[in-house]
């Protein structure tokens, strides 16, 4: 029996952009991500380099991401942040304290973002682009049918079992995208309807997520918040180090397996790489623990899956 796939997807972007809210974005974590890489190929997998415009100019990760692309050992794909993605058209008073979603913008802005990110890429890694993750995971049918339009053949936006709608973009929004009851499993989309299954070209690979509680637990959980005048998302856990959560990933990655998934799809933005580059991991004794984290994941998914990257995984699915 053919193993399950094992799909390593980085947004690759600027340090520590949970606390910048400024606009002067720097890309210092360009410089550790050889580690990762190096720690990848160990077990035989590929990364997805998800792509967004501060990274996809600097001159580092350019050579760096060249180097992977030559070697097929990983794929460049995009992401798009649309606070500062060109052509750059401010949507609020603040777009940096805001970050708006890119589904808020106009169609033809949306357009615009899409077509340039998707240049620079194409001419700067002489590649084409065909995976793709949407910035803070909004997603929508008319950000489908752009990918479509441009030869996108997979994305992995959607999140199953979250729901973003709580999390606000512009003031005059309606939050990100709810994915609380999208399939868990990759499917073609629907382009009228990206929450089913459909015959457009493009696949959508979901992120790995479990809840952390029962459908009971939940329900009262979100009961109790409503009383307060609080609505938040079910708490799920992901495919994605915390600091020290190694056993717990192996048990969501264990669990999807065991319900017959031909995939695990493993999530990290590149500045976690990197002391201080995220809430999470600030200095050097946090980024040797999140290594400790990844060596045991890793090694536990080697002989149980085989590393794919997401375009690789496409080919695979028929349509």
């Amino acid at each position: 029996m053919k193993k399950p796939a094992f799909i390593i997807t980085i947004d690759t972007e600027g340090d520590n952009l949970w606390r910048n809210r400024s606009g002067n974005v720097t890309t210092k974590n360009a410089q550790y991500l050889a580690r990762f890489q190096q720690i990848s190929e160990k077990y035989a997998f590929k990364p997805t380099w998800l792509t967004n415009y501060e990274m996809a100019i600097d001159p580092i990760f350019i050579d760096f991401a060249r180097d992977v692309i030559a070697r097929g050992q990983g794929e460049v794909g995009m992401h798009l942040h649309a606070w500062n993605s060109p052509p750059v058209t401010p949507l609020t008073d603040d777009d940096w304290r805001f970050q708006p979603y890119l589904i808020e913008y106009p169609a033809e802005e949306m357009r615009s973002k899409i077509v340039y990110m998707t240049d620079l890429l194409e001419e700067t890694f002489q590649t084409k682009m065909l995976s793709h993750r949407a910035g803070r995971w909004a997603f929508n049918e008319a950000y489908a049918r752009m990918l479509i339009e441009l030869g996108y053949r997979v994305d992995c936006s959607v999140t199953p079992r979250v729901n973003w709608s709580f999390s606000p973009g512009a003031p005059q929004g309606q939050g990100g995208t709810d994915y609380t009851h999208f399939p868990r499993e990759a499917y073609y989309l629907d382009i009228d309807d990206i929450s089913r299954p459909g015959n457009s070209p493009l696949l959508e690979v979901p992120m790995t997520t479990y809840y952390k509680h029962s459908g009971l637990m939940n329900s009262l959980r979100q009961g109790y918040d409503k009383l307060r005048g609080k609505q938040r998302s079910p708490s799920v856990y992901w495919l994605r180090p915390t600091g020290g959560n190694a056993q717990q990933m192996i048990a969501v990655a264990e669990k999807t397996l065991a319900e017959g998934a031909d995939y695990v799809e493993f999530m990290l933005h590149s500045s976690e790489f990197m002391p201080d580059g995220s809430p999470t991991f600030k200095n050097e004794g946090d980024i040797d623990r999140l290594y400790d984290d990844l060596e045991t994941l890793f090694s536990w998914l080697h002989h149980r899956t085989q590393g794919m990257t997401l375009a690789e995984f496409a080919q695979t699915k028929p349509q």
